[in-house]
C-alpha cells in the first residue's frame, strides 16, 4: 500500500509521520505538496501535525483553503482514507470535511504531554486491531485542541458512531482531570458519517516505537495495513 503525507508551509510532523511509515512499518510513502491540484494513487492520505502558515486566522484556516485540500475532499468522496493529526484535525475541520470546530484550550496555555485516550469505535479502518473501550497512550502537543460541537451535533455524532477516541485515565474513565484541553465531552478524535476521514488531537506517528515512551499509536497505522491486506485477499478469493 502507499502513503501519501501532505506537506503545509509551517507543518513540522510531516517528518514524523513520513519517518513512522516508511522506517518503522517499511511502506510506501510520499510527500504531496500543498499547491498540489492533483494527487497520483495513494491508499491513505495524512495531514500531519504542525503550525501551517503559523497558525494565522484560524489553526488549519489557510491550509483548508489551499490546492491540495480540493484533491484532498475529491480523494475522500471516492472513498479514500484520510488521517488528520492534530493541525490536520483542525484543517480538515475547516474544510468541512470532519464535523465540529477546534478551540482554544480551556486553560489557555498550549499543552505538551503524555495522555491517554479510549477508542470508543473500533469498527473503522483504522481502529479494527483495537478492542473497544482499549486506552492507548500518546503525546499531545497544541494550543487550539479543545473540540466543540453544539448539543444537537454531539447526539448525532454519539448516534452514529462518529466518536472515535475520547480522553479517558489509565483505566478508561472520562473525568476532567485526563482532559488536556477541555474538549466537550472528553472528544479527543471524531470521523465523517462514511468512517473514511478521521481527525485526532493526540499524536499516534509519535507513539509508534518505545524510545519515544509507547508504541500505542501503530495500532492505527496497523489497521489501516490490515485493512488493505484483508481487502486483497478478498479480491483475490
Amino acid at each position: 500500500m502507499k502513503f501519501g503525507v501532505i506537506v503545509f508551509p509551517g507543518s513540522n510532523c510531516d517528518l514524523d509521520a513520513y519517518h513512522l511509515v516508511r522506517d518503522v512499518l517499511n511502506e510506501r510513502v510520499e510527500y504531496v505538496g500543498y499547491d498540489r491540484r492533483l494527487l497520483g494513487y495513494y491508499d491513505v492520505l495524512i495531514l500531519p501535525g504542525g503550525f501551517s502558515y503559523g497558525d494565522y486566522l484560524r489553526s488549519g484556516a489557510i491550509a483548508a483553503r489551499t490546492p491540495v485540500m480540493e484533491a484532498v475532499a475529491d480523494f475522500a468522496d471516492r472513498g479514500g482514507l484520510v488521517l488528520g493529526i492534530c493541525n490536520g484535525f483542525q484543517a480538515l475541520t475547516e474544510a468541512g470535511l470532519l464535523p465540529g470546530a477546534l478551540c482554544r484550550n480551556g486553560s489557555l496555555q498550549f499543552r505538551c504531554r503524555q495522555v491517554y485516550v479510549r477508542v470508543d469505535n473500533n469498527s473503522l479502518p483504522f481502529t479494527t486491531l483495537a478492542a473497544e473501550g482499549e486506552v492507548l497512550r500518546m503525546p499531545v502537543a497544541h494550543g487550539d485542541g479543545s473540540y466543540y460541537a453544539p448539543p444537537e451535533l454531539l447526539q448525532e455524532l454519539d448516534r452514529n458512531g462518529q466518536v472515535v477516541f475520547r480522553y479517558a485515565d489509565q483505566d478508561g474513565r472520562t473525568n476532567t482531570e485526563a482532559n488536556p484541553n477541555g474538549s466537550i465531552d472528553n472528544i479527543a478524535g471524531v470521523s465523517n458519517r462514511s468512517g473514511n476521514v478521521i481527525g485526532l488531537m493526540p499524536h499516534p506517528e509519535r507513539a509508534g516505537e518505545i524510545a519515544l515512551g509507547s508504541e500505542d499509536g501503530l495500532v492505527i497505522f496497523k489497521s489501516l495495513i490490515g485493512h488493505f491486506q484483508n481487502r486483497e485477499v478478498v479480491e483475490d478469493v
